[in-house]
């Protein structure tokens, strides 16, 4: 518990540990019978007996105040100012008990009663309840309560929650408003603050300053210079920051447009790879979420190769664990702080092995198997269960499908779907799991289907518009996007997605390259696809579709080349500097 009950040097055995909870329960049963106390603890003329050794085991400052009479035979009356009589009869349960009832309405006055009597146990369970309790309006108000307490975990979670929600924190905290110039310049100033445009920013700093115009007005040259300003649309900087009444008429605010300016033609003129990250007017962000391309086929071979890409920067970086197999045509999937990768093809063999990833510690970890060789298959996620349907397992085209649960280490198989598929691909909306196209050993697919967990079932959907085997499934903006893939004659650059309301797909804008047997995530609400098959070569190309602009847009190579590959979304790794392009 982080106090003096706890041992320092030697771990109990289990039986140790069952005899010192009987002694604790005998020594509450004696507390509340009122018999063998040698001390009464007085609150506001609330009388409580107790004993010394228990008391003592707890809080130093318990100890320290007894220390003085210990051989006194007479039962002291110790009256203890500073706290209430409920906190008191708290503390003192704890002491007996080591559990103690933590709930919103009484978690402050806790935590200052655990602090005045130095009861680290208490100390650590109220911090345990706020770091739980964690939301958009009260992180701030938790994170300066923080300032206060020894509470480290605390309030490094509490401020990464700050600097991870930003942009709806600052929409909805009236603590926000009531942040000191130096609170919001050190938040803004953070790497780690997760925006994805820096006109987030600037708004916010104008919401503050709102607050109190005429005392706040006077630092927005201070504010604006943790703003990456030169990353921000030359439009929306121009009107909107340029031309700003507080920019305006503030001296220091001139020399910071023209330097903006200056970057910005820099930018322009040489690219994003003119950026060096040490200017502090266009340095990326760290990213939030990281983009994990896992394996797949490159050079006539499968590859072991893993690239993480930065999204804020713009940039690939190469992760490979030399240590690993290759594999391609395999699934991968994000769960609980894992990444698992699933199934999959090495040129000679099929798997069902499954083995999962920590992004923290960087190790590899073999986990079940499935009840199913699976290479094409197709992974998805849904209420902590990892799906795997259907593939090839060297034999016959699946319509097998199974899932797995983490907590017990085990895979279930689940209802069959209708159709055979490999080199299908899954996606989970609204609470139910969606697969789509495939090759069932004779023909491309044009079906799609959904599987209701509550139920066991899948039922068919309306069938694409055009047949796509290795193609992309991906949910995006409350719809099912179906993308590329190979129709039996060609590989595709159409898309298409489906309304689940209505039942129907409608097209979407084609992508710049055909491709089929690619990787296909969302990140920072645009939806990526990454390298693929073209019909004649593996490639290393990535785009992305905006659905608010209803375009694709170019977006950096890969490292390699690569086909069969696969990939997933990892959020909010503390570690994330070490899977990005280095900001110094």
């Amino acid at each position: 518990l982080g106090d003096s009950w706890a041992p320092t040097r030697y771990s109990s055995s289990p039986m140790e540990r069952k005899m010192s909870a009987m002694a604790c329960t005998v020594f509450n049963e004696l507390r509340l019978e009122g018999k063998l106390c040698d001390v009464i603890i007085s609150v506001d003329g609330i009388e409580f007996n107790a004993h010394k050794n228990i008391l003592c085991s707890c809080s130093h400052y318990f100890r320290a105040l007894f220390t003085s009479s210990w051989n006194n035979a007479e039962k002291i009356v110790y009256k203890i100012p500073g706290t209430t009589p409920e906190m008191m009869r708290l503390i003192i349960e704890y002491a007996y008990t080591r559990t103690v009832p933590v709930t919103a309405d009484n978690v402050e006055s806790l935590l200052i009663a655990a602090d005045q009597f130095n009861i680290l146990g208490i100390i650590r369970l109220c911090c345990e309840f706020l770091k739980s309790q964690l939301c958009l309006e009260n992180c701030i108000g938790i994170c300066r309560l923080t300032d206060h307490y020894h509470c480290p975990d605390l309030r490094e979670a509490a401020y990464v929650f700050i600097l991870h929600h930003f942009e709806e924190m600052t929409k909805v905290s009236t603590e926000f408003l009531d942040l000191s110039v130096n609170e919001l310049k050190h938040i803004i100033g953070k790497d780690e603050l997760n925006v994805k445009q820096e006109d987030a920013v600037f708004e916010a700093i104008l919401k503050w300053i709102a607050h109190d115009p005429q005392n706040r007005r006077q630092h927005i040259a201070v504010l604006l210079g943790q703003v990456r300003l030169a990353l921000m649309q030359a439009e929306y900087f121009m009107n909107n920051v340029k031309m700003h009444d507080y920019v305006r008429d503030n001296e220091e605010c001139k020399v910071l447009i023209i330097n903006t300016l200056t970057e910005m033609y820099n930018l322009n003129m040489h690219g994003p790879s003119y950026s060096d990250f040490t200017n502090p007017l266009s340095r990326p962000r760290l990213p939030y979420a990281i983009l994990f391309a896992v394996g797949g086929w490159s050079g006539g071979s499968p590859t072991n190769a893993i690239e993480t890409y930065d999204a804020r920067a713009d940039k690939w970086v190469n992760v490979t664990c030399e240590q690993e197999s290759p594999l391609a045509y395999h699934g991968t999937a994000y769960l609980k702080g894992f990444v698992y990768v699933i199934g999959g093809f090495d040129s000679v063999d099929y798997f069902n092995s499954v083995k999962r990833f920590d992004p923290l510690k960087k190790t590899w970890q073999q986990v079940a198997p499935m009840h199913a060789r699976r290479c094409y298959v197709s992974v998805a996620v849904l209420n902590n269960f990892i799906y795997a349907m259907g593939g090839f397992d060297g034999y016959m085209r699946l319509n097998t499908a199974e899932r797995y649960e983490p907590e017990t280490n085990q895979w279930t198989l689940i209802a069959p779907m209708h159709e055979q598929r490999s080199d299908a691909s899954a996606t989970t909306l609204h609470e139910k799991v969606y697969i789509c196209g495939g090759f069932n050993g004779n023909e491309c697919l044009i079906t799609a289907e959904v599987y209701d967990a509550t139920t066991n079932q899948w039922t068919f959907i309306a069938p694409m518009r055009s047949r796509r085997s290795g193609v992309g499934v991906i949910a995006y903006g409350n719809e099912v996007y179906a993308v590329g893939g190979f129709d039996g004659v060609n590989r595709l650059r159409s898309v298409e997605a489906y309304n689940p309301v209505a039942n129907t797909w409608h097209t979407v804008p084609t992508m710049f390259n055909p491709r089929s047997n690619f990787g296909i995530e969302v990140v920072d609400d645009l939806l990526f696809v990454v390298g693929g098959f073209n019909g004649f070569t593996t490639t290393f190309n990535v785009e992305c579709y905006d659905e608010n602009t209803n375009e694709w847009y170019d977006v950096h190579d890969m490292g390699i080349y690569r086909s069969a590959l696969s990939c997933c979304v990892v959020p909010g790794l503390s570690n994330v500097a070490e899977y990005v392009a280095r900001r110094d």
